[in-house]
């Protein structure tokens, strides 16, 4: 606990603990909200067939619809648990260590809805 608590500059154990239960069902509600997802737009295992370069297709993409989902109920728990600062921080630098920067700051840019702003993203 004290290295998690050094690491990312957090003063209790509680606030570790919280930390961790935002991660945990940030991942699990992420991975059991895709499947609906991929149902809606008629994306299921039974249309592919049972080639291994299939299954390969159908995870890749699984996975490409779960990673944006993730990234927005990471925030989206962090506001409700109360760590809103810690998350949004950890969402900037684990955005820009993948080189989708960019991405944060047009999210950033579409959430100030100013009027030159808006004309910048035309």
């Amino acid at each position: 606990m004290k290295k998690l608590k050094q690491r990312w500059g957090l003063d209790s154990n509680f606030q570790v603990f919280i930390i961790l239960v935002v991660f945990a069902l940030t991942g699990s509600s992420s991975v059991k909200l895709a499947q609906p997802i991929l149902d809606f737009f008629g994306f299921t295992r039974n249309i592919f067939p049972e080639d291994w370069h299939y299954d390969f297709l159908y995870w890749t993409i699984r996975i490409l619809i779960i990673f944006p989902l993730y990234q927005l109920l990471l925030i989206a728990f962090g506001w409700i648990f109360g760590q809103f600062r810690f998350f949004w921080a950890f969402e900037k630098k684990m955005l820009e260590r993948m080189g989708l920067g960019f991405l944060l700051k047009l999210f950033i840019l579409f959430l100030t809805p100013s009027l030159p702003s808006f004309w910048l993203v035309l």
